[in-house]
């Protein structure tokens, strides 16, 4: 297995601050100057907007995202319009696909590692979508998957589970652009409080296997020395 980080900054991250660090985080292992790295944080509400998203798929304005306590941003990632927010686990991985990448079979693996975590926590049959990316229960997403890659060779961007999520934030947009499906969470699928806590670890563990990553048998947090960073902490 390969040497790679695991970054899991404490508290609500604000989302500009994620922002910034993965794209540095992207040009320094662009540039070889670190391994793969995987964060793992969460974030204060906030509505992202990525490259195909459109205004039809908001249903409040700004203003009033702002007014009931969200930021709303417009980002370099692929799909449409998300929420991330308190009780999500948001994971951005920044991965080396290779000279000659194969990016379906990437989000794929990334599809692979939260029905795998999932089922691990006792929440089996969680599947993809033919057609839509992300981990679904029946026609309901539980999982966001969104990605960029950088120069052909790196990612960011990553996925958004959803825990205990307060899913009436999402009556705000069309989540992903898509009006016929909806939105759920681990927490109503198993009956029972299935915490950020909880998913973490499963997480890690499954992301290493299926990536084949060795995050190091003591579980250390890489500490980066940005400014990002230290506001992340």
């Amino acid at each position: 297995m390969a040497e790679a980080v695991l970054s899991r900054p404490e508290g609500l991250v604000p989302y500009p601050v994620a922002y910034e660090l993965m794209h540095e985080l992207a040009g320094r292992r662009l540039r070889q100057e670190i391994p793969d790295t995987l964060i793992l944080l969460q974030h204060p509400p906030v509505y992202t907007a990525g490259r195909r998203w459109d205004r039809t798929h908001l249903r409040w304005t700004e203003e009033a995202m702002r007014a009931a306590g969200a930021e709303f941003h417009v980002v370099d990632r692929g799909g449409s319009v998300t929420f991330h927010g308190p009780g999500q686990l948001v994971g951005y991985s920044i991965i080396d696909l290779g000279p000659t990448p194969d990016v379906v079979g990437y989000v794929r693996k990334l599809e692979e590692v939260v029905m795998a975590a999932s089922a691990d926590a006792g929440i089996p049959g969680l599947s993809r979508n033919p057609i839509n990316s992300g981990v679904w229960a029946g026609d309901r997403k539980v999982c966001a998957v969104g990605v960029r890659v950088a120069r052909a060779r790196v990612t960011l961007h990553g996925f958004a589970l959803n825990c205990t999520t307060d899913l009436s934030w999402y009556d705000a947009i069309v989540p992903c652009g898509l009006a016929e499906q909806g939105v759920t969470s681990l927490t109503r699928l198993a009956g029972r409080e299935v915490a950020v806590e909880e998913m973490d670890p499963l997480v890690i563990g499954r992301f290493a296997r299926v990536f084949e990553l060795d995050f190091g048998s003591d579980g250390a947090v890489a500490r980066f020395a940005t400014a990002g960073a230290a506001t992340a902490r």
